[in-house]
């Protein structure tokens, strides 16, 4: 979860009883989750994981869907800073696990992933629905892990064909042929 501390008025010095005023915060609590993209899509109609650059309007959209609280303080929104906007970044793209993956660089997908696809994924391995509320890129983690193990490895040309070989030569030795 992310906690963005908002200043929603100024520091500033009363004259009249000459004394500076600290400024009043609110905490918004944020998450980056399933939940978030799911409501963001039924909105905008367009896939979040898009490579696509999203509008001011959307990014901001995304924020407020973000909100673990009832309803968005709407008046928050003039006061969030770029700063604010970095830190929501930043988390967004956090990793979020300490599991990592020794592979290639993956063939970029042709297939789309919008929230519907990925509850599928969860659906299809079993994932608790309750995982729809962690942080989105771990619950990706989750179900890349889940394909890895319910899919073994795939063999190179080399070792199927080594395999080919080996499975002949024991064939021609069980029932004593020459090929």
């Amino acid at each position: 979860m992310l906690r963005l501390r908002v200043a929603i008025t100024p520091e500033g010095f009363n004259e009249a009883t000459s004394e500076f005023v600290s400024p009043d915060f609110i905490v918004l609590e944020l998450e980056h989750s399933l939940v978030s993209v799911s409501k963001w899509e039924s909105k905008w109609e367009i896939p979040f994981l898009s490579t696509d650059d999203k509008t001011e309007e959307q990014a901001l959209d995304y924020v407020r869907m973000m909100y673990l609280g009832d309803e968005f303080p709407e008046h928050v929104t003039e006061k969030l800073t770029e700063q604010h906007y970095n830190l929501v970044a930043s988390y967004i793209n956090a990793k979020m696990t300490a599991t990592w993956f020794r592979e290639e660089p993956p063939s970029p997908s042709r297939e789309v992933v919008t929230a519907e696809l990925i509850y599928y994924w969860m659906i299809a391995h079993t994932i608790p629905i309750e995982c729809q509320y962690w942080h989105l890129n771990r619950l990706l983690t989750l179900i890349k892990i889940c394909n890895i193990k319910n899919n073994p490895e795939k063999k190179g040309r080399r070792e199927s064909a080594a395999d080919r070989r080996r499975r002949n030569q024991e064939m021609k030795a069980k029932l004593g042929t020459a090929g």
